[in-house]
């Protein structure tokens, strides 16, 4: 085992770990990639510049869940979690290349998860790297498969979507209501951060309610709703910002509403990781955010 020192993460830590974070989930991906898929390509500066501000958003909202893992002064690995209501979440977990399986990751997370003592629930989404994915079951997580779509949207699909608007700040107390409802747990704090770097789109009507963040491609970041036919809805919005191709991750198969919309927008279905439930079932009508869950 490495002789390494778990210390709580500081701001001017988030830089060096956002490059350790690239290239670690970078060498992840093309271990994991099929021969018929493109080459990974590294994160674009853009998303990496999004990635620093997201981690010290959980700096300022949950520094006790934040972690470093030092061998001789240098940074080696690193653990984001935070909580919100009885809700942990791990957002982001990694261990420099070719330092994995000297016990750095799993003192890492223990640190981690004991920001989440308290606890009832906790949510992670993982890649299908095999030790990861064993760590997170041997802490007591349920594996559910995540699948994603992609491919070239067929526009003529799209119908006319109703009762979708933009939202703002003011449907935050609506938003955090769905949360519970769908997942157990309000997204607090987090919803300001996602409306400064997404489009939030709402729909409030006497039939449902529910919300989408997406990106500028189109992409849903983050969708909750209290049922299926809204949810589509919402899902069928975000599509319609896409442009030649679209992408929608981190369906579960609980979420069968969203795999029939992007069947019918002729994208094309494919797996990839592990949402990671304790004491939950896979939240629904919902599509989770990769690191805010």
């Amino acid at each position: 085992m490495t002789d390494a020192r778990i210390r709580p993460m500081r701001p001017e830590d988030v830089e060096a770990a956002e490059q350790m974070s690239s290239e670690g989930f970078l060498e992840v991906d093309r271990r994991l990639a099929r021969r018929d898929e493109p080459d990974p390509e590294p994160r674009s500066a853009e998303r990496g510049r999004q990635w620093i501000d997201r981690t010290h958003h959980y700096l300022r909202t949950d520094p006790g869940g934040c972690w470093v893992a030092e061998v001789d002064g240098e940074m080696v690995g690193f653990a984001t979690s935070f909580t919100r209501e009885l809700m942990w979440i791990l957002a982001t977990y990694v261990v420099r290349p070719g330092l994995q399986g000297q016990g750095i990751g799993t003192m890492l997370l223990a640190a981690a998860l004991h920001h989440g003592r308290g606890c009832l629930r906790g949510m992670l989404s993982a890649s299908a790297d095999a030790r990861a994915v064993r760590r997170y079951r041997a802490a007591g997580f349920s594996l559910h498969p995540q699948m994603y779509l992609r491919g070239t949207l067929d526009r003529s699909a799209i119908p006319v979507v109703e009762k979708v608007r933009d939202g703002s700040a003011a449907d935050f107390e609506l938003m955090d209501s769905i949360d519970r409802r769908t997942r157990g747990a309000a997204h607090g704090p987090d919803h300001a951060w996602l409306l400064s770097a997404f489009r939030l789109v709402v729909s409030d009507t006497s039939t449902g309610s529910g919300y989408a963040f997406h990106a500028f491609d189109g992409t849903p970041m983050l969708l909750a709703a209290t049922n299926r036919r809204t949810a589509a809805q919402l899902l069928w919005e975000c599509l319609a910002g896409s442009g030649e191709t679209a992408y929608v991750p981190h369906i579960t198969a609980a979420n069968e509403w969203a795999i029939d919309v992007g069947l019918a927008a002729r994208l094309d279905l494919h797996q990839a990781g592990y949402l990671g439930l304790r004491n939950l079932r896979p939240p629904t009508p919902y599509l989770h955010h990769g690191s805010l869950l």
